[in-house]
């Protein structure tokens, strides 16, 4: 009796089970999507229409990124590989560097502009670099996807830009975020690069989180009409690693704020953990049939003060209504706190400080081998053109004397999805001449073979001696005629 009496009186129970019920009934799709898992379990701390479909907009180059490092590892290309710009690339929309179609760019800067600017140009040159045409590139999106278990994804483009097929959800890239980190921490360094420099211009990192959230080290930022604001980040605090992802957001100020604050309760919550019921791991949340939604006029109507623009990542604006945005719901009952509804309480440092910008250049690598080699060589080729003899090194000890390879071959761009080794591109060994590093005032240069053997020392003929000049007769003037 008094067991079925306590069963029956309000309890903590209860509020637990209210809970469970809450989380369990996805709210409308028009509200934000948010999910926060840890990195190493897969567990998940937060949800809230995390298995919507949703438009994932340049949050998709993650996915670009770790292909093309899947080519990487696969010794398909190198970070030193050199890419063209194609016309295609280069008529991208903004955001993007605005290179000119022929201009060149290995992977390892391509990758920064990526990750950092958030280039939508250098997107398709890696999607043609590495798959041969973006159309072949998406199709190994797709099955990346796929293996990774990411079901409710979809791809049709490298970076992102509208497309109606071009669908993923907070669960499927929160997945992804995962597999980047587990998949290849050698390289994790392109995602969390503060800015960059390409010539006089400085571009910070779309992440605002980067530099101005404690642990923040890591992630990508999107933004198009259709989807809103969206953000996959990453943050590490005394070795433990979360991921968050929020998609829809009203503004860019306000993605920043909610991000850093859904991580900040996530790295404090374990006053409220014993009150959560197990929301499982991220690949157990049950995806949902529906179509994504589409948020067109919310973010670019003309409410807006000023219309929001798809190359808004880097935006700094707030928007009229951000102060009413509205992150409560059923699923954030007694959890509100993840989400907080201002800028305020969003823990972020404002405003960012100074950044060292790792510099970005077109052209072959300058830290490479085998680019030094091929600048060197391109730059032996234009002082001795063919058929002309080769200038001796100055004077030397060792009377080394300066060649022209055997091999007169200089380095081009590969075409698109038909790379090999590095050294593919060179004659084999035993049909060139190897670099010697030459004094120190010079860059670098090329030693005559050794079974050549050194040129015989002979002494310098005697100079000739010339003839007394003779004066030229001066011709008549020609007479002249009417």
């Amino acid at each position: 009796m008094h067991f079925a009496s306590t069963l029956r009186t309000p309890s903590i129970f209860a509020a637990v089970a209210a809970l469970a019920l809450a989380i369990s009934i996805p709210t409308r799709a028009s509200a934000e999507a948010m999910l926060l898992i840890e990195a190493d379990t897969g567990k998940v701390l937060h949800a809230e229409n995390a298995t919507y479909p949703w438009y994932p907009a340049s949050v998709t180059k993650v996915l670009t990124a770790y292909v093309t490092l899947s080519a990487v590892t696969e010794r398909r290309l190198t970070l030193d590989s050199l890419l063209l710009v194609s016309a295609r690339a280069a008529a991208q929309a903004p955001s993007k560097m605005g290179f000119k179609p022929g201009t060149s760019v290995t992977v390892d800067n391509a990758l920064k502009m990526l990750m950092v600017k958030s280039a939508n140009d250098v997107a398709y040159v890696l999607a043609e670099g590495v798959g041969g045409s973006v159309e072949q590139f998406a199709d190994q999106m797709n099955a990346t996807s796929r293996r990774l278990g990411m079901t409710q994804s979809n791809w049709v483009n490298p970076n992102g830009l509208p497309a109606e097929n071009q669908i993923s959800s907070a669960r499927d890239l929160a997945i992804l975020g995962r597999a980047m980190v587990r998949d290849y921490p050698e390289y994790l360094h392109y995602w969390n690069i503060p800015a960059i420099k390409f010539g006089k211009k400085v571009m910070r990192n779309t992440n605002s989180l980067i530099g101005r959230y404690n642990g923040a080290d890591g992630g990508k930022t999107g933004f198009i009409c259709a989807s809103g604001f969206n953000v996959m980040a990453s943050a590490t605090r005394n070795g433990r690693r979360l991921i968050a992802v929020v998609l829809g957001s009203p503004s860019s100020p306000v993605r920043g704020a909610k991000t850093a604050g859904m991580l900040e309760r996530g790295f404090n919550r374990n006053g409220v953990s014993w009150l959560t019921p197990s929301l499982g791991t991220v690949e157990t949340l049950q995806p949902i049939a529906a179509a994504p939604p589409d948020l067109r006029e919310q973010m670019c109507g003309k409410h807006r003060k000023r219309p929001a623009a798809e190359d808004a990542d880097d935006d700094n604006w707030v928007s009229a209504d951000n102060s009413s945005a509205d992150t409560n719901s059923p699923t954030a009952f007694m959890l509100s706190n993840l989400a907080p509804s201002n800028i305020k309480n969003s823990q972020l440092v404002a405003p960012p400080g100074p950044v060292n910008p790792i510099v970005v250049y077109t052209g072959p690598g300058k830290k490479s081998a085998e680019t030094q080699i091929a600048a060197a060589r391109e730059k032996q080729d234009k002082k001795n053109p063919k058929g002309t003899k080769p200038k001796l090194a100055s004077a030397d000890t060792t009377a080394t004397a300066t060649a022209t390879p055997a091999t007169n071959q200089t380095i081009s761009a590969a075409q698109p999805g038909a790379f090999g080794p590095p050294t593919d591109r060179f004659a084999p060994p035993s049909q060139r001449a190897m670099p010697a590093v030459a004094g120190s005032n010079s860059f670098m240069s090329f030693t005559a073979p050794a079974s050549a053997g050194p040129a015989p020392l002979t002494a310098m003929p005697a100079a000739p001696q010339r003839a007394a000049a003779v004066p030229m007769p001066r011709p008549r003037p020609k007479a002249k005629t009417d």
